[in-house]
C-alpha cells in the first residue's frame, strides 16, 4: 500500500512535468510514447518487483496474437489468453496465499492490463474485419483501422498514468492524447466563433486535479478513521448478532458499507487526477462553457450516494470497467447479455467465492429493479408529494440492496457469507 501510494503521488509529479516539458510542442509522439512506456515499467517493478514479470508476459503474449492471430478472431483469442492467465494468476494466488490482503498483489495492474488488451482487440476487429453498417454508433467512432507498432502498443498498455490503478481508455483516445490532438478533437466539437473567441481556447486541467486531489486527501482521512473503525467483519459477530435487533443490524450493515467505499474512492480518484495532470481525460465543454475533464473517471461519488436505482448505482461506480464489460460483452453477447456481463464481472474481479456471490445477487437485483420500475413508476408521477416519496423509498431501498449485494465481496470467503445471509 505504500508503494502504491509512493508510485501515484511520484506519478502525480511526472505526469505534470510531461505535460509541461514533453508536450505535443516540445517532443515527438515516439518521445512521449517511450517516456510513458519506460516510467510505467518502472513503477511496476518498483511496486510489484519479480512479480510485475507476469505483466511483461501477458502483453507479450497478446502482441504476438495481434500480429498472427486472423482479423475475425483476434477479439476472440485475445479474450480467452488474457482472461484465462489471469484467472491462473488469481487461482495461484489463492492457493499460495488463501484469504487476506497480499503484499504481492500485482492482480490490480493485471486486471487493467486485461481490459487494454480486450478493448483493443475488440475495436480493432470492429476497425478492420466487420464493415461500417454492422457496428453501433460507438463502436464506428472507436473502431481502430490499423494495428498499432510495438512502441504504440506497449505505452497503451503500460504507461505510467494507468499502469498501477488504471484506468482502462479507448485505444485511440490515447493515441490522440499522445499525439496532441485528445484536446484539440473536443474542442471542434463547439462553434466558438458564435461564443465570441477568435480562436480555440487552451484549457487547463489544474483546477480539475487540485479538486480531485482535495476529493483523495477527505477520502484517506475517511479511510484511516471510518473505515478502521467500522470493520465489515463486525457484522458477522455472534456477540452483534445476538445482542441487535434487525433494523439496528440494517443501519450497521449501511454504515459499514459506507465505510468500506473511501478506499475506492481514494485509489480512483487520484488515478484520474495523474491522468488529468498529464494533459489526458478531458470530455469536452458543457452548455455554460466550463470545461470538463472527466473522460477517464471511475466514480461520480454525488450519484453513488443519491441513487435511487440499482442501474443508476452501477453506472457511476466504477465507470471505465463498466463501460469495459458493456463494449467486450453486453453488446457482442448473443444471448443473456445482462447474466453474461456480471458473470464477466466476477470472474475479472478473481475466484474468491464472494465475488461470485455478488454479481450472481447482482444479476437477480438488476433484473427484479428493473421489473419494478417499469411496473410501478408511472404510478407515483402524477404528483410531486408521491414522485419525492417514490424516490426517497426507491433510495433506500436500493442502498439496502446494494449492501447485501456487495457485502460478501468484501467478505471473499464462503463461511462469513452464508453467516451474513442468515
Amino acid at each position: 500500500q505504500i508503494n502504491f501510494v509512493a508510485c501515484q503521488l511520484f506519478a502525480l509529479l511526472a505526469a505534470f512535468w510531461f505535460r509541461i516539458y514533453l508536450g505535443p510542442n516540445h517532443a515527438s509522439s515516439a518521445v512521449r510514447h517511450a517516456f510513458a512506456t519506460l516510467f510505467g515499467i518502472y513503477f511496476a517493478v518498483f511496486c510489484f518487483g519479480w512479480y510485475s514479470i507476469h505483466l511483461f508476459i501477458l502483453v507479450m503474449m497478446n502482441y504476438g496474437i495481434m500480429n498472427m492471430a486472423s482479423i475475425p478472431n483476434i477479439h476472440r483469442y485475445s479474450f480467452v489468453v488474457a482472461m484465462g492467465y489471469l484467472t491462473l494468476c488469481h487461482i495461484s494466488r489463492i492457493y499460495i496465499f488463501h484469504y487476506g490482503i497480499l503484499t504481492t498483489d500485482f492482480s490490480g495492474p493485471l486486471m487493467i492490463i486485461t481490459q487494454k488488451i480486450t478493448t483493443l482487440a475488440c475495436q480493432l476487429h470492429d476497425g478492420i474485419g466487420r464493415q461500417a453498417e454492422e457496428l453501433t454508433a460507438e463502436q464506428n467512432r472507436l473502431a481502430v483501422k490499423t494495428k498499432p507498432s510495438l512502441l504504440e502498443y506497449l505505452s497503451y498498455l503500460l504507461n505510467f498514468m494507468s499502469i498501477i490503478a488504471g484506468p482502462c481508455s479507448n485505444y485511440k483516445d490515447y493515441v490522440a492524447f499522445i499525439e496532441g490532438r485528445h484536446v484539440h478533437m473536443k474542442l471542434l466539437e463547439v462553434n466558438w466563433k458564435q461564443k465570441g473567441y477568435d480562436r480555440l481556447p487552451d484549457p487547463s486541467p489544474t483546477g480539475a486535479v487540485m479538486y480531485k486531489l482535495c476529493i483523495t486527501l477527505v477520502s484517506l482521512i475517511l479511510f484511516l478513521t471510518l473505515t478502521k473503525n467500522f470493520p465489515m467483519a463486525y457484522i458477522i459477530d455472534n456477540e452483534f448478532l445476538d445482542k441487535t435487533p434487525f433494523l439496528s443490524r440494517l443501519a450497521y450493515l449501511y454504515v459499514v458499507t459506507q465505510a468500506a467505499k473511501p478506499k475506492y474512492y481514494f485509489a480512483w480518484t487520484l488515478a484520474d487526477a495523474v491522468n488529468n495532470a498529464a494533459g489526458y481525460g478531458f470530455s469536452g465543454v458543457d452548455e455554460r462553457g466550463t470545461f470538463h475533464w472527466d473522460l477517464l473517471s471511475n466514480l461520480n461519488i454525488w450519484n453513488i450516494e443519491t441513487a435511487t436505482s440499482f442501474k443508476m448505482y452501477i453506472e457511476n461506480w466504477n465507470i471505465q470497467t463498466a463501460a469495459w464489460l458493456k463494449r467486450v460483452c453486453y453488446d457482442r453477447a448473443p444471448w443473456y447479455p445482462t447474466a453474461l456481463t456480471f458473470v464477466l464481472s466476477a470472474l475479472w474481479h478473481g475466484v474468491y467465492p464472494g465475488y461470485y456471490f455478488t454479481f450472481l445477487t447482482g444479476i437477480l437485483i438488476t433484473l427484479a429493479a428493473r421489473a419494478i420500475r417499469n411496473n410501478c413508476r408511472r404510478y407515483f408521477l402524477s404528483s410531486v408529494p408521491l414522485k419525492t416519496a417514490y424516490d426517497v423509498l426507491t433510495w433506500a431501498v436500493t442502498q439496502l440492496a446494494v449492501c447485501y449485494t456487495v457485502a460478501p465481496f468484501v467478505m471473499l470467503a464462503v463461511e462469513p457469507t452464508i453467516k451474513f445471509y442468515k
